[in-house]
Order: structure tokens, then C-alpha cells, then sequence
């Protein structure tokens, strides 16, 4: 018997490479499911699943009922609605694209620091008022601006992306400091990064760059007290997620003049109320979950995932496997890989 491949997230008419799993001899099948009750009825009989797993939820009960999957192949980093723990007991492997997108993200957050740092957004829109440089209320909209060379970026989050900012930020003069309980010293120093805590970092720092992974322990994990802590003059930048933040005390923070401005690529909700007040602040700029684009991101993002199907069906481990602690268990119940 072939083996059934389900995708349930996909964009149609997009072109696939599905000839990566249809040369294993296992058909492909593309069927949107958004709920619990449509994974389910979905993918209840897939011996492999290809997903987004920040918007599909893959709980217990999802994954309780899926009696014949190996593999659920996530399509991009995160997995934040995949509860991994009980695909591991059940014998599931977990894998996602880690290094999908580093070069787009960490420049896009690099963006946002120099936009901000320059202010980009209120000198076109000056421009375009009839305002030039050399008028007095072209200088009274832009000033203060502080020379980059010198200012500290500071960094929460040491990961894939952390990292690929890292030298980027450097290139413009900016010193570097980082907050990741989870990253050697070494590994910092390495980088030319200096790790402290996060209230030495919120203070120290020009620019604080969000770029953990989400979490239910570090969920809202920056709020009013946070902000409290960062140099009014200082500015907030998140390419990462919308959750780590408490929105509302971002609001706050802003109105109080706690800091001096905000690059947000991600929010929650996703897509925001049309009468957010963030949309309107003229020292906040938005890009709309945007950082990850490329065309050459786009082909990886969609290609990753359908290699690591086919070659678990292939009795191969996945490249990018979340959970190496379920090989046990597959084992056991799917026989021994090559």
C-alpha cells in the first residue's frame, strides 16, 4: 500500500516540488484544515503530515488519533501550537526548517534599527509635505538623530538569528551585548557579544531586539515593568513574535515616553484591529510578519519539509528532527531506520 502524504497548509497555485515525495511512490494529498476537528478528520489515516504549526493545532487529541503518522514536517521555524512532547510518546517525529529565512530576518531587523535610528518614516513624510532639509521645520521634525557608530544593541535571543545580526550590527559600528540563558559564554565571546542579564540589558541599550523563541514560560515576557527599565531615548524592535510581548503595556510605554519608539514585524492579533493605535503612531513602524520574504526563502521554506517526509518514508531521520528523543519509540513501532 502507498503511503498517504497530507499537507494542510499551502498556498494554491503555488508552485511545489512534489515530486520529492511522489518519487518515494507515496501520493500527495493538499487538503486546507485549520480546526481540531478537521486536522483530525484530515489526517487520520497520513503516514505523514506537512503543516504550519503556528496556526494549525496539533494537540493531544489531534495527535492521539493520528494511528499510522511518522513524520509531521512543519512548515517554517516555529511550531508554537504542536504539543511535541505528545507526538514523541506517540512515536512521531517533529522536524522544521531552523534555518529557514536567517539572512532575511536578521537583515530585516537591521532595517528596522537603521529606519529608526535615522528616522526614515517622519523624514520621507516630511519631504512630502514640502519640507526640506534645509528648513528649520524639517530639522525640528528629524532632531534629535544620534550617530549609530558607538550605540549598543542589545539583543534577547542568541539563536540562529541572534547570531546572524551579529555581524551585521557590527559592521555599523554598533557594540553588541545579549540576554540568553541557554548560550555559553564562550559561544558569546566567539562572537565578539557580551552576555548579561536582561535588566543590564534593557538599560545599556539604544536598541533592544527581540529574537526569542516563544515559549509558554516566556510568553508576554516583555511588559510595562520591562520597558520601564529601557532608556527613554531607546527604541524596541521584534521580528520574532507577537506573543513575547504584552501589547498593551508596549502602548503604554510609548505614550509614556519609556522609550522613544518601536519596529514591530509581528504583533498579536495577527492581523491587528483596524483601530489599533499602534498603526497610527508616527514613531512605530510596522511591516506585517514581512521579515521572512525571498524569493529564494519562499523555495526553501516549501522544499524542506516535503525532503524530510520523503526521507523518513524512506527509513531515514530527518535533517532538522525537534524531538531525537523519540527515535526509541519509532522504532519500536515503525522497525529500525537505515
Amino acid at each position: 500500500m502507498a503511503y498517504k502524504v497530507v499537507m494542510i497548509a499551502f498556498i494554491p497555485d503555488m508552485p511545489l516540488e512534489e515530486e520529492i515525495v511522489t518519487r518515494t511512490g507515496a501520493e500527495l494529498v493538499k487538503s486546507f484544515c485549520f480546526t481540531e476537528d478537521e486536522i483530525i478528520e484530515g489526517t487520520q489515516d497520513a503516514d505523514a503530515i506537512i503543516a504550519g504549526a503556528t496556526m494549525q493545532p496539533f494537540t493531544r487529541r489531534v495527535i492521539e488519533q493520528l494511528t499510522r503518522c511518522r513524520i509531521i514536517a512543519n512548515i517554517g521555524i516555529g511550531y508554537d501550537l504542536l504539543d511535541v512532547e505528545a507526538a514523541t510518546e506517540h512515536g512521531i517525529c517533529v522536524a522544521n526548517v531552523p534555518d529557514y529565512c536567517l539572512g532575511e530576518v536578521s537583515d530585516h531587523a537591521m532595517l528596522l534599527i537603521l529606519a529608526l535610528a535615522r528616522k526614515l518614516l517622519p523624514a520621507a513624510a516630511a519631504v512630502r509635505e514640502g519640507k526640506w532639509m534645509a528648513s528649520l521645520q524639517h530639522r525640528q521634525v528629524l532632531m534629535p538623530i544620534h550617530r549609530l557608530q558607538g550605540q549598543t544593541v542589545g539583543l534577547v535571543g542568541l539563536g540562529r538569528i541572534g547570531r546572524a545580526l551579529v555581524p551585521k550590527a557590527h559592521s555599523f559600528g554598533l557594540r553588541v551585548i545579549a540576554y540568553d540563558p541557554y548560550v555559553p559564554q564562550e559561544v558569546a565571546r566567539g562572537l565578539g557579544v557580551a552576555l548579561v542579564d536582561l535588566d543590564e540589558l534593557l538599560g545599556e541599550s539604544d536598541f533592544v531586539s527581540l529574537h526569542a523563541h516563544l515559549t509558554k514560560e516566556n510568553e508576554r515576557m516583555i511588559g510595562l515593568e520591562q520597558f520601564k527599565k529601557m532608556k527613554p531615548s531607546a527604541y524596541f524592535i521584534n521580528t520574532a513574535r507577537g506573543q513575547l510581548v504584552d501589547e498593551q503595556a508596549l502602548k503604554t510605554a510609548l505614550a509614556e515616553g519609556y522609550i522613544a519608539g518601536a519596529g514591530l514585524d509581528v504583533m498579536d492579533p495577527e492581523p491587528p484591529s483596524p483601530d489599533d493605535s499602534l498603526l497610527r503612531a508616527d514613531n512605530v513602524i510596522i511591516t506585517g510578519h514581512s521579515a521572512q520574504l525571498s524569493v529564494e526563502s519562499d523555495a526553501e521554506l516549501w522544499r524542506r519539509p516535503l525532503e524530510e517526509v520523503a526521507r523518513v518514508l524512506q527509513r531515514e531521520w530527518p535533517v532538522s528532527l525537534i524531538n531525537p528523543e523519540v527515535k526509541e519509540k519509532f522504532v519500536a513501532k515503525w522497525g529500525a531506520m537505515k
